[in-house]
């Protein structure tokens, strides 16, 4: 089904034009990750965020060239073993002397409490040591102004962020009253929700509209967001923001 970007009706795939309003339908296409349909100008598919824009390359062998011939690698040598020591010969064990002044050098030193002695190969203290304490991940979702550049973080301890300007019912927890042509934004206009770690939006009754990667989100639909993903409240892409985690 192609949504109809001015009435938001459903027709047919194939329709040129909407049944409902005759606005001229987007052209679409699919999208070669995924096989989803897309705008044929959009620039991320809105179901698994390939960049459409983006040319693979073509390999030698597609367009005739013969495939780089291998490489000839030759054995590998193997080491000589290693060299035994001699054994030590029979009566050469040393002579433990009862006087100390006459002792041999090799004699074994005077015993030492083992709490005063610091082994190389113990572990350090780990709980004395704040940096090997473990740190857990909390992920991190930001919003970037397209038109002006400017980053929004995403509130980490909320499972509903509404998205607006300030009004008497629902204040927004993401404010864009003070960007450009904000006028087009209504006073509760969508939501993200974030459920095990997973974005989504959805329009709540906007007035004119949500729109991800150039599409028209239905009301009460939503969206699961992936980076670059592209977010216009409001149509002629005045306000956008690409998701960012």
């Amino acid at each position: 089904m192609i949504v109809c970007p001015n009435c938001n009706h459903q027709n047919p795939d194939g329709a040129v034009q909407c049944e409902a309003c005759y606005t001229p339908l987007p052209a679409m296409t699919t999208c070669s990750n995924c096989g989803a349909a897309v705008q044929a100008d959009a620039s991320f598919c809105g179901q698994c965020g390939t960049n459409l824009r983006t040319v693979a390359p073509v390999p030698a062998t597609a367009v005739g060239e013969s495939p780089a011939p291998d490489l000839d690698i030759p054995d590998l040598v193997s080491p000589d073993p290693l060299v035994s020591p001699d054994p030590m010969p029979i009566g050469s064990e040393p002579v433990n002397h009862p006087d100390p002044a006459i002792a041999p050098h090799s004699a074994a030193p005077d015993p030492v409490a083992p709490d005063s002695i610091a082994s190389p190969l113990a572990p350090p203290d780990v709980a004395a040591t704040p940096a090997n304490r473990t740190q857990l991940q909390v992920p991190t979702a930001r919003l970037l102004h397209v038109q002006t550049n400017t980053t929004i973080e995403l509130p980490g301890n909320l499972a509903v962020i509404h998205i607006g300007k300030p009004n008497d019912r629902i204040p927004p927890d993401v404010d864009v009253s003070g960007f450009p042509d904000s006028e087009i934004v209504s006073r509760i206009h969508a939501d993200i929700r974030v459920e095990g770690g997973i974005y989504y939006i959805e329009d709540v009754g906007s007035s004119n509209g949500t729109y991800i990667n150039n599409a028209p989100l239905p009301m009460g639909n939503r969206h699961r967001l992936r980076a670059g993903d592209r977010i216009a409240l409001g149509k002629g892409d005045r306000v956008t923001f690409l998701f960012q985690s």
